[in-house]
């Protein structure tokens, strides 16, 4: 299920490509007033540690990217909608500029799927005469698009296009929609003349239906797989997407105007910043090796820096987290960005001064660069989340062990910076063990005694795009119903045990909430607050927002458990299937499922595409 790599040398574009593709879409944009709606779905059931609070407060980046990739293109009239801050928004009632649409686009995750199709679902009930080409991109549909399009008569939800690409995917669909446009066409005659006479199938990285059906698809065309963008430089500056969001609210509608700027940080305190993609390691139950093709890609340091200061400047942004697999990747570029963060003046002061920022990085990487930790800190790192998985490296092995990681955590506590160990529960791994430190709890003693301050615990799930991802389904561990009820899209964020080879699956649950407890409680924020350190009231924090996320997380998973402890389990026995007929352009097998049937691609003549 790991998404393939590119011929060698054919991974990247051609440099320059996205910049000459921005400046030819700005030709063409004064010919195309274009109208533009783009929803991040969010469904709040998902709300539990080790995100919660964060997740309604930092505007994700992909949304923001798609926002900026518009807006830098010549086409302004976008907005941004959120569905953590507006989860009542119906795109069947969307008016913008006083206009219904033009392009209706939906970011999503995996674990979104519902709020996902249930916006596309709503978009489908504007009328088919002015009804927007609905778009789908984000995660969900880089890894499984063909779940995001529905094979039920009785609930046609399906979009026109799903892009399982970046922002160069998605302007060089629109690059293409807009060639075959005619004056006054709406953009969905335009795709299908586009789609029809084949102009799309050069384009690698998009799933397209072909004929429909009582509203269902009858065939899905996969392009194959994108070409990356290698120099970050070419994006588009995210300060263009921020000046798009949709003010927080309860309406079904659009806000006359988008969120003011005076009012952004109020509502996005933290902000995602773009820095590297890529990481050296290939763990088997992780799809991000695969998905950078094993290339690793950065932005300048003059880039970043650039970035933060106009972020901070126009918007008063100070808090940033970068969206790195692992920013430590490349010791001599990570130096480069820190001395870089560290010397940076904006009016007269630094801008280390002015912004704090925090990452991903692996135990391994930060303790090759530990004599380099002060300069992280002196550039406004603050906080490191580090990859632990389990220090006993008997579910996978990254360079970590109880000696590395409590080295690699003491040397960052003593920098200034707070470790931030993420962890992964597994069926062989005990609770507690009295001899030795396999058990979660040992490891989680270990980890706050070495200076941990936050603590994330999930149980492994199967991911998609991942090694383990087939193996996972065919062998029987993942469950399907438990007690009746069946496993949702929700349920795949790690905290709820949906897939266990253990007898007593029900156990792996409560380790999980006595993980929680035990990081968080009473007793730890009276230490916290008692205990000076050179992390300032971190801890404190941190212990705060702990214990009221772990309400949560019991709220939501203790039923559960209870599920698992009395009900009978049934399981998969393979993976997820299209219920669509899914090929390449070729006809052949596509890149993103085998199905059991083969289809013939039929063309239309571009003369009968047109009438």
């Amino acid at each position: 299920m790991e998404l393939p790599r590119r011929d060698r040398g054919d991974q990247l574009l051609a440099p320059g490509a996205m910049s000459a593709l921005r400046h030819r879409l700005r030709g063409m944009a004064q010919r195309h007033d274009l109208v533009t709606v783009v929803a991040c779905a969010f469904d709040h059931r998902t709300r539990m540690l080790p995100f919660i609070f964060a997740d309604t407060r930092m505007a994700p980046a992909g949304i923001r990217a798609i926002g900026s990739a518009l807006a830098d293109s010549g086409f302004p009239k976008t907005r941004l909608v959120l569905q953590q801050w507006n989860r009542r928004f119906r795109p069947s009632q969307m008016q913008l500029d006083g206009r219904i649409p033009d392009l209706f686009m939906v970011s999503s995750m995996g674990m979104h799927e519902a709020a996902c199709k249930a916006l596309v679902r709503d978009a489908r009930r504007i009328d088919p005469a002015h009804r927007p080409l609905i778009i789908v991109g984000g995660s969900h549909a880089v890894y499984e698009p063909f779940k995001v399009f529905s094979a039920d008569p009785k609930d046609p939800s399906g979009p026109d296009v799903v892009v399982t690409g970046e922002e160069f995917v998605f302007l060089s669909l629109l690059e293409a929609v807009l060639s075959s446009r005619a004056e006054g066409e709406s953009m969905r005659s335009a795709f299908a003349r586009a789609r029809d006479t084949g102009i799309l199938d050069g384009i690698p990285g998009l799933v397209y239906s072909l004929g429909e059906r009582d509203g269902v698809a009858e065939k899905l065309v996969d392009t194959g797989t994108q070409r990356l963008l290698g120099d970050l430089d070419e994006l588009p500056h995210p300060v263009l997407g921020y000046s798009l969001l949709e003010p927080p609210g309860w309406g079904t509608t659009l806000a006359p105007s988008a969120l003011p700027a005076e009012r952004i940080r109020r509502h996005s305190p933290i902000s995602s910043i773009v820095m590297t993609f890529g990481c050296k390691f290939a763990c088997p139950y992780c799809p991000i090796p695969a998905y950078n093709q094993r290339q690793y890609r950065t932005k300048s340091p003059q880039r970043i820096a650039d970035e933060m200061s106009r972020l901070n400047d126009a918007f008063g942004l100070r808090h940033f987290f970068g969206t790195d697999d692992n920013f430590f990747n490349d010791h001599g570029r990570a130096l480069e960005i820190a001395q870089t963060l560290a010397r940076t003046e904006v009016d007269g002061t630094r801008l280390r001064k002015r912004v704090r920022w925090a990452t991903e990085v692996t135990i391994h990487d930060t303790l090759k660069m530990k004599e380099h930790l002060p300069l992280m800190r002196e550039a406004g790192c603050r906080g490191l989340w580090l990859g632990v998985e389990d220090l006993t490296a008997t579910l996978i092995k990254k360079g970590q062990s109880v000696d590395k990681t409590t080295e690699a955590f003491r040397c960052l506590r003593a920098a200034g910076i707070c470790p931030n160990p993420m962890m992964m529960h597994h069926d062989a791994q005990p609770l507690y063990t009295r001899k030795g430190d396999y058990g979660l709890l040992n490891q989680v003693r270990l980890l706050r005694r070495a200076g941990a301050v936050t603590l994330q615990v999930l149980m492994i799930v199967p991911s998609p795009g991942s090694k383990l991802y087939r193996e996972t389904f065919n062998s029987g561990q993942v469950f399907d119903l438990v007690g009746g009820r069946r496993v949702d899209p929700y349920m795949h964020d790690g905290n709820y045990v949906i897939a266990s080879h253990h007898k007593h699956p029900w156990m792996k649950q409560l380790n999980i909430l006595a993980s929680y407890s035990y990081f968080y409680n009473p007793w730890w924020l009276i230490v916290a607050l008692c205990r000076k350190t050179n992390v300032g009231d971190k801890p404190v924090s941190a212990q705060i927002f702990g214990m009221l996320g772990n309400t949560q997380n019991i709220r939501r998973t203790l039923g559960w458990a209870f599920r698992l402890m009395f009900r009978k389990i049934k399981r998969h026995t393979k993976p997820p299937t299209s219920p669509i007929p899914l090929r390449s352009v070729e006809g052949t097998q596509s890149i993103h499922m085998t199905p059991t049937v083969s289809i013939t691609i039929d063309r239309v003549p571009a003369a009968q595409a047109t009438s």
